[in-house]
Protein backbone atom coordinates (compact mmCIF):
# COMPACT_ATOMS: atom_id res chain seq x y z
CA UNK A 1 0.00 0.00 0.00
CA UNK A 2 1.38 3.41 -0.88
CA UNK A 3 0.70 6.77 0.69
CA UNK A 4 0.41 8.85 -2.47
CA UNK A 5 -2.14 11.65 -2.52
CA UNK A 6 -2.68 11.96 1.23
CA UNK A 7 -2.22 15.56 2.37
CA UNK A 8 -1.37 16.73 5.83
CA UNK A 9 -0.05 15.18 9.00
CA UNK A 10 -2.10 12.87 11.20
CA UNK A 11 -0.47 13.61 14.60
CA UNK A 12 -1.60 10.17 15.82
CA UNK A 13 -5.15 11.42 16.29
CA UNK A 14 -8.56 10.77 14.81
CA UNK A 15 -10.03 13.26 12.36
CA UNK A 16 -12.23 15.21 14.76
CA UNK A 17 -9.47 15.52 17.36
CA UNK A 18 -6.97 16.61 14.70
CA UNK A 19 -9.39 19.24 13.38
CA UNK A 20 -10.01 20.58 16.90
CA UNK A 21 -6.26 20.73 17.55
CA UNK A 22 -5.53 22.72 14.38
CA UNK A 23 -8.48 25.05 14.98
CA UNK A 24 -7.31 25.74 18.52
CA UNK A 25 -3.74 26.40 17.40
CA UNK A 26 -4.89 28.73 14.60
CA UNK A 27 -7.14 30.70 16.99
CA UNK A 28 -4.31 31.03 19.51
CA UNK A 29 -1.93 32.21 16.80
CA UNK A 30 -4.40 34.87 15.67
CA UNK A 31 -5.16 36.07 19.22
CA UNK A 32 -1.60 36.08 20.57
CA UNK A 33 0.36 36.68 17.30
CA UNK A 34 2.97 34.07 18.28
CA UNK A 35 2.82 30.56 19.76
CA UNK A 36 5.37 27.87 20.57
CA UNK A 37 4.43 24.31 19.61
CA UNK A 38 6.03 21.27 18.05
CA UNK A 39 7.67 21.87 14.70
CA UNK A 40 5.32 19.48 12.88
CA UNK A 41 2.23 21.25 14.26
CA UNK A 42 3.65 24.65 13.40
CA UNK A 43 4.32 23.57 9.81
CA UNK A 44 0.83 22.14 9.50
CA UNK A 45 -1.05 25.17 10.84
CA UNK A 46 1.02 27.51 8.66
CA UNK A 47 -0.63 25.99 5.58
CA UNK A 48 -4.17 26.54 6.89
CA UNK A 49 -3.58 29.93 8.49
CA UNK A 50 -1.97 31.48 5.42
CA UNK A 51 -5.00 30.47 3.37
CA UNK A 52 -7.27 32.11 5.96
CA UNK A 53 -5.18 35.30 5.89
CA UNK A 54 -5.44 35.43 2.10
CA UNK A 55 -9.24 35.10 2.38
CA UNK A 56 -9.31 37.85 5.01
CA UNK A 57 -7.26 40.17 2.79
CA UNK A 58 -9.78 39.73 -0.05
CA UNK A 59 -12.55 40.71 2.34
CA UNK A 60 -16.28 40.42 1.77
CA UNK A 61 -19.11 38.74 3.60
CA UNK A 62 -18.62 35.34 1.97
CA UNK A 63 -14.97 35.13 2.99
CA UNK A 64 -15.84 36.32 6.52
CA UNK A 65 -18.36 33.50 6.87
CA UNK A 66 -15.87 30.95 5.53
CA UNK A 67 -13.28 32.11 8.06
CA UNK A 68 -15.79 31.89 10.93
CA UNK A 69 -16.71 28.36 9.82
CA UNK A 70 -13.08 27.23 9.57
CA UNK A 71 -11.96 28.77 12.89
CA UNK A 72 -15.19 28.13 14.80
CA UNK A 73 -14.35 31.20 16.91
CA UNK A 74 -16.06 34.52 16.21
CA UNK A 75 -13.55 36.59 18.21
CA UNK A 76 -10.55 35.21 16.32
CA UNK A 77 -12.31 35.62 12.97
CA UNK A 78 -13.12 39.26 13.76
CA UNK A 79 -9.52 39.95 14.81
CA UNK A 80 -8.26 38.40 11.59
CA UNK A 81 -10.65 40.26 9.28
CA UNK A 82 -10.74 43.68 10.95
CA UNK A 83 -7.32 44.12 12.55
CA UNK A 84 -4.72 41.74 11.12
CA UNK A 85 -5.54 41.51 7.42
CA UNK A 86 -5.55 45.31 6.73
CA UNK A 87 -2.08 45.63 8.31
CA UNK A 88 -0.42 42.93 6.19
CA UNK A 89 1.22 44.43 3.13
CA UNK A 90 2.72 41.32 1.50
CA UNK A 91 1.08 38.95 -0.98
CA UNK A 92 2.15 35.68 0.61
CA UNK A 93 4.48 34.28 3.25
CA UNK A 94 2.66 35.89 6.17
CA UNK A 95 4.04 33.56 8.86
CA UNK A 96 7.53 32.56 10.01
CA UNK A 97 8.61 29.45 11.88
CA UNK A 98 11.74 29.62 14.03
CA UNK A 99 13.28 26.56 15.65
CA UNK A 100 13.31 26.92 19.41
CA UNK A 101 15.11 23.87 20.76
CA UNK A 102 13.76 20.59 22.08
CA UNK A 103 11.00 19.83 24.56
CA UNK A 104 12.30 18.61 27.89
CA UNK A 105 9.95 15.64 28.38
CA UNK A 106 10.16 13.77 25.09
CA UNK A 107 12.90 15.68 23.20
CA UNK A 108 10.43 16.72 20.51
CA UNK A 109 11.62 19.52 18.24
CA UNK A 110 9.86 22.80 19.07
CA UNK A 111 9.18 25.85 16.95
CA UNK A 112 7.76 29.33 17.38
CA UNK A 113 5.33 30.44 14.69
CA UNK A 114 4.59 34.17 14.37
CA UNK A 115 3.58 36.85 11.89
CA UNK A 116 6.33 38.30 9.71
CA UNK A 117 4.81 41.81 9.76
CA UNK A 118 4.34 43.75 12.98
CA UNK A 119 0.66 43.67 14.02
CA UNK A 120 -0.98 46.11 16.43
CA UNK A 121 -4.50 45.83 17.82
CA UNK A 122 -5.06 49.58 18.38
CA UNK A 123 -7.62 50.60 15.75
CA UNK A 124 -8.39 49.04 12.38
CA UNK A 125 -7.38 51.37 9.56
CA UNK A 126 -10.71 51.26 7.70
CA UNK A 127 -12.92 51.92 10.72
CA UNK A 128 -10.82 54.86 11.92
CA UNK A 129 -11.22 56.46 8.48
CA UNK A 130 -15.01 56.03 8.74
CA UNK A 131 -14.99 57.64 12.19
CA UNK A 132 -13.07 60.63 10.81
CA UNK A 133 -15.65 61.10 8.04
CA UNK A 134 -18.50 61.08 10.57
CA UNK A 135 -16.71 63.64 12.72
CA UNK A 136 -16.06 65.89 9.70
CA UNK A 137 -19.76 66.02 8.69
CA UNK A 138 -21.46 69.26 9.75
CA UNK A 139 -24.48 69.03 12.01
CA UNK A 140 -27.94 69.50 10.43
CA UNK A 141 -29.52 72.90 10.83
CA UNK A 142 -32.82 72.95 12.62
CA UNK A 143 -35.67 74.91 11.06
CA UNK A 144 -37.59 77.26 13.32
Amino acid sequence: MHRHGYKGRKFGRETDQRLALTRGLMCSLIKYQSITTTLARAKEIRRSTEKLITMAKKGGLHNRRLIIARLNDLEAATLLMDYIAPQIKRDSGYLRIEHSGYRRGDNSEMGTISFVDEISFDQPEEKSAKAEKKAAKPAKKEDK
